[in-house]
């Protein structure tokens, strides 16, 4: 491992940068020995390159912030990211089976919780649509268990291109959207199937009451503080520009503590971490939503439970890009670290998971969802491509490891009332979660 770069917070002079030496990089790092025809100066680094200018080195927090949520120059702003058109492809695109079995788990757990009269179902970061689309398919067929509820759905979407695409996958096109860019709901509708739809900005805006929430590779994109253990104590990696290649970017450690240091644990023991100040303050908010209200929230990412140390990565055309070359052509992702979450729910609601994909649609009825779907075609195009699908999504070598589940859950909604419940009695009176156990209608 090389030895990083040291920055200051403040403008560094060109002597000064020009006397930094080299830097350390992960695996997924520029290793700055590309020739110089590999960087293609964007209109986002020279965006950045202007703000490092300006200001001094960018924290990894900020690089991503700009690079993909940038109101004029963001990856996700103004184009459709998803798809085999791409850079990169999710679970829903790759089998209708994968949303079916989502819906069936918030009908479990709406049934689990008591059969309220209405619910919210929110969904933060809804891609193209095709998520909710299959969880709405699953509503409308089991319309007669949901016949005396009131159903509202609730997009949380900072894109203006994802957005439209989600409308024209889940209106009718006769009925026209409100539109207003100046409301906290900028943009409301009606689905195909009647139910009413709403999209926001931000969760905050989402009106409070008994709601549903579903993140699906909403929590790998938010912005990651990196930070690096070293002989002086922790330090954060910057973004500076390289002193060697005036249109290059590089990774440099700051020179003392930075304020999102707070965020580490103090009995940390790996020596590279990533923390993700945004989704803490995500999960508290659905932690006291849950906790006030009541409902549930799902949770499916690229993760691990604390284990894992460099995640920072870009994909661009479904490959590997280096996170610093060309900014904004590439999708920018880190693991979520789920030992993070759990910490920042703060006991308020029960967590579950993290549970590997492929266990979770098992306890979800997968195999069985899947010989119906086969015995139902007789296509063989079209049973293959559900073969393949099961494949992509259920192969530990592929998504089913790589992704896992996690849950927040009321309290009562495990241990019953009584939170004075003894661990035995506590054990005892649970009832199971579908996913997370084997799927049970009661």
């Amino acid at each position: 491992m090389k030895v990083l770069a040291r920055a200051g917070a403040g403008p560094l002079s060109a002597a000064v940068r020009a006397a930094l030496p080299c830097l350390w990089r992960g695996k997924y790092f520029s290793s700055g020995k590309e020739p110089a025809e590999k960087h293609p100066v964007t209109p986002m680094l020279r965006h950045l390159m202007y703000k490092i200018k300006s200001t001094g080195p960018i924290t990894v927090a900020e690089y991503m912030k700009e690079v993909l949520t940038n109101p004029a120059k963001g990856y996700y702003v103004y184009r459709d990211v998803l798809g085999e058109k791409g850079d990169f492809i999710t679970s829903p695109e790759i089998s209708q089976i994968f949303g079916e079995l989502l819906g069936i788990w918030f009908i479990s757990e709406w049934m689990a919780a008591g059969k309220s009269t209405a619910f919210q179902l929110v969904e933060l970061g809804p891609g193209r649509g095709t998520l909710a689309e299959d969880i709405l398919r699953v509503f409308s067929q089991l319309g007669s268990v949901l016949k005396n509820c009131d159903i509202s759905i609730h997009l949380v979407e900072v894109s203006q291109k994802l957005s439209e695409i989600q409308a024209l996958t889940l209106t009718e096109e006769k009925v026209p959207l409100e539109r207003n860019a100046e409301s906290p709901v900028y943009m409301k509708g009606v689905t195909k199937s009647g139910i009413p739809i709403s999209w926001y900005r931000d969760l905050r805006d989402v009106p409070k009451g008994y709601s549903f929430y579903l993140a699906h590779e909403f929590f790998d994109v938010l912005p990651v503080h990196k930070f690096q253990k070293t002989p002086q104590g922790w330090r954060e990696i910057f973004i500076d520009i390289d002193p060697q290649v005036s249109d290059k970017l590089r990774f440099v450690l700051a020179p003392s503590a930075t304020p999102a240091e707070a965020f580490l644990q103090h009995d940390e023991i790996r020596d590279h971490v990533e923390v993700c100040p945004d989704a803490g303050v995500i999960i508290q908010e659905l932690s006291q939503r849950i906790a006030l209200t009541g409902g549930a929230a799902l949770i499916a990412d690229y993760g691990h439970d604390g284990t894992k140390t460099d995640t920072f990565r870009g994909f661009c055309g479904h490959k590997l890009h280096d996170v610093l070359i060309a900014p904004g052509t590439a999708d920018l992702t880190a693991d979520v670290d789920f030992s993070f979450l759990r910490r920042m729910a703060q006991g308020k609601v029960t967590c579950l998971g993290p549970i590997k994909q492929h266990m979770f649609l098992k306890n979800m009825g997968i195999d069985v969802r899947l010989k119906v779907l086969l015995d139902k075609s007789d296509e063989p195009s079209l049973k293959q491509q559900l073969l393949q699908g099961y494949d992509m999504l259920m192969n530990p070598k592929k998504m089913g490891e790589r992704f896992n589940f996690f849950a927040l859950l009321p309290h009562q909604r495990i241990h019953g009332t009584d939170q004075q419940m003894t661990a035995r009695q506590s054990k005892r009176s649970s009832s199971p979660v579908a996913g997370f156990g084997a799927l049970s209608w009661r």
